[in-house]
């Protein structure tokens, strides 16, 4: 059992709990992720990435919005209630080192894994710019802790409420028309805001990493429900990713993949929101 030493609301519909998992803490590198169950016997599994981590105190950080009925149940536990199994750290970590000037793209909960990543890129002595975006204002997360690490934090808002107003695409190409342009760009978000990142810096030839947020079951590659098509690979995003070369990944048949049981969501006590929100970007 692991038990719960923080939880905090960082907006609506996302939380952040520390959690007591000491061997994770001490093995886990930026980029990977753990697979919970509330239940010990029985119940879904749901992948969350490791949005940072304490060896002296034995936590892990795990970032989530509520989009299911998993999630939902996750949200209620407080200070001092345990989660039944957890297991990682999973999925290879984010390759890292001095690339030199390095352009990090967070859509919404993406903020979360990005951090971690963040991180390590600092400390291997890049120069980082940040971007940042989200619907409207309340639903920006870890600003403090990315404007601590960042050279630059650009800010977006769909409705112009914080920041610039518009996509975090915008910025993106900016970057990319500059002389020299970034080394790299990273970018984590919904599938259709990495999809149109990847295609931005695609004309400039910026090397794009995504890390993809498929289905996924087991978080060993048995299941094959996370795969998706890389180039001309089939690729499984819990043992090969979840991080990829977003100029060869096929976003539009991995969107297609996510739903999958968007007939059981609908008729669940708390729908998905994630088809939701691919939908409206859509739109």
């Amino acid at each position: 059992m692991h038990k719960i030493i923080l939880k905090k609301q960082l907006s609506a519909d996302v939380y952040m709990l520390k959690v007591y998992a000491p061997l994770i803490a001490e093995e886990r590198s930026p980029g990977q992720f753990i697979i919970l169950q509330l239940d010990s016997d029985f119940g879904e599994r749901i992948p969350l990435t490791i949005a940072d981590a304490d060896t002296e105190q034995g936590t892990i950080t795990l970032i989530f919005q509520v989009v299911g009925k998993t999630t939902t149940r996750l949200a209620a536990l407080n200070e001092g209630d345990a989660i039944a199994n957890l297991v990682g750290p999973l999925g290879k970590p984010t390759h890292i080192e001095k690339f030199g000037h390095v352009v990090c793209v967070g859509g919404g909960i993406g903020v979360a894994p990005l951090h971690p990543i963040v991180q390590g890129m600092k400390k291997a002595g890049n120069r980082l710019t940040v971007i940042m975006g989200a619907r409207n204002k309340e639903l920006l997360i870890l600003e403090d802790e990315m404007r601590a690490l960042a050279d630059e934090l650009i800010l977006c808002t769909d409705d112009g409420s914080y920041g610039r107003k518009g996509l975090v695409t915008a910025p993106l190409k900016e970057l990319c028309e500059q002389t020299p342009p970034p080394d790299l760009a990273v970018a984590i978000g919904p599938p259709i805001m990495m999809k149109f990142c990847a295609e931005t810096t695609r004309p400039y030839h910026v090397h794009t990493v995504v890390s993809l947020n498929t289905i996924m079951v087991d978080g060993t590659g048995m299941c094959g429900g996370c795969r998706v098509t890389v180039g001309d690979e089939t690729k499984f995003v819990c043992v090969d990713g979840p991080e990829f070369d977003g100029h060869l990944v096929d976003f539009d048949n991995m969107m297609q993949r996510l739903k999958s049981y968007k007939t059981q969501e609908q008729e669940a006590p708390h729908p998905c929101k994630l088809n939701q929100q691919i939908e409206n970007m859509n739109r």
